[in-house]
């Protein structure tokens, strides 16, 4: 961890600070350039917005998507005031991005929540497999 790192991780938590501050979950993110530049910041903003997706990693990864060339989105730096979550950590290995710094552990935020009330959804599959691979076969290659 560098003197820098530190001081964009304070910046991300002041960014989280905000977003409660605004009504919504506790959350905030910047993305770094190689210089040192900040090159974006988002808050949370799920409630505020309607947009259970509005997370700030996502939010950014979809700017550095449409904004950035895959090697220049490799040269930066995510600072994030939590580990990303699944859907942010797919968005951030889609959108090229080379760096994630994160404040609280996906593990040390659970510790600060009250349990979770319910199971989550019932997943089942993988199914039809002759038939979904069609689209996909040759795709990556």
């Amino acid at each position: 961890m560098t003197h820098d790192d530190e001081r964009f991780l304070l910046r991300a938590i002041e960014l989280a600070a905000e977003a409660r501050e605004g009504g919504d979950p506790p959350f905030g993110s910047l993305l770094v350039g190689p210089d040192g530049d900040v090159l974006a910041e988002e808050r949370n903003s799920t409630v505020t917005g309607g947009d259970i997706t509005a997370h700030p990693e996502l939010k950014l990864a979809r700017w550095a998507a449409r904004e950035l060339t895959p090697e220049a989105a490799a040269a930066t730096t995510m600072y994030t005031s939590c580990q990303p979550c699944g859907m942010c950590t797919g968005a951030i290995e889609r959108s090229f991005l080379g760096r994630v710094v994160f404040a609280l552990s996906t593990e040390q935020l659970t510790g600060l929540k009250p349990p979770a009330t319910a199971a989550g959804p019932r997943l089942e599959g993988p199914a039809l497999y002759d038939k979904a691979q069609v689209p996909v076969q040759g795709y990556y290659v």
